[in-house]
């Protein structure tokens, strides 16, 4: 079975993004070493792991509350922001073979947007932690832009959209927005798919709503879910899908 679309969504932390290296204790020894305060490094790994029991885990918690992450455990501190930002970024890695999937998708001229549940960013849309990290792993030139909680950005021109603003996955309005949008350019939610590791944010709301989904096992596996398809490499997208001709 292979799947013609149009259109392709990424989930962006535990698919686009590994996060499994950050949830080391390095992280937050490295930052307050270099701050000079090492004597804080044990009360900052105990915070950090109580908004992860919190949240469910850390995908979730970096993708959708780093607001947490920055008041309760780094107490809004800027320098020490701004070295947890620097060495998170240091840490991420990507997914096997997403770059040459990534690739297979623009050569056969599917349009692909980072969906991220990311609701706060100290930075603007086009600078935020999810631009910076395609951006140093070189796959920003593969997507078209990135729909999250507090807009989205059109990489090609820089515009951003507000009408996301407040948008979630998990309650699935963020897809049915992305689905009257894509309706406006003449593509239908069964020409566009979902791909993400988790079933009740990426697989599951969009489902409902029509599109095609893809539950990605390659960092977690979350149990199961409605997807069409489940993959635990990104190099399986090049035997599944196809581009719908018009």
């Amino acid at each position: 079975m292979v799947l013609e679309v149009k259109w392709c969504g990424l989930d962006y932390g535990e698919c686009i993004m590994n996060g499994d290296d950050v949830r080391n204790v390095i992280l937050f020894g490295d930052i307050y070493k270099e701050l000079g305060k090492p004597e804080l490094i044990p009360e900052k790994i105990k915070k950090y792991r109580v908004l992860k029991e919190k949240y469910g885990g850390y995908p979730v918690l970096h993708e959708g509350h780093r607001d947490d992450i920055y008041g309760y455990v780094l107490d809004n501190e800027s320098d020490a922001i701004e070295l947890f930002e620097r060495k998170e970024l240091e840490l991420k890695t990507t997914g096997e073979g997403l770059e040459e999937a990534l690739s297979f998708l623009q050569l056969e001229d599917i349009e692909v947007y980072v969906v991220s549940e990311m609701k706060k960013s100290l930075a603007p849309l086009g600078s935020d932690p999810i631009t910076r990290f395609l951006t140093k792993h070189g796959i920003l030139k593969y997507f078209k832009g990135l729909i999250t909680p507090i807009g989205k950005i059109n990489y090609s021109n820089s515009c951003v959209d507000s009408r996301y603003i407040g948008l979630t996955k998990v309650e699935g309005t963020i897809y049915e927005l992305i689905a009257r949008d894509l309706e406006d350019q003449g593509i239908q939610t069964g020409e566009a798919v979902m791909i993400g590791d988790r079933a009740r944010t990426d697989i599951d709301p969009a489902h409902r709503r029509g599109f095609k989904t893809i539950q990605y096992t390659g960092f977690t596996d979350s149990g199961q879910s409605k997807a069409d398809f489940v993959i635990g490499s990104f190099l399986e997208l090049k035997k599944i899908l196809r581009k719908k001709a018009s």
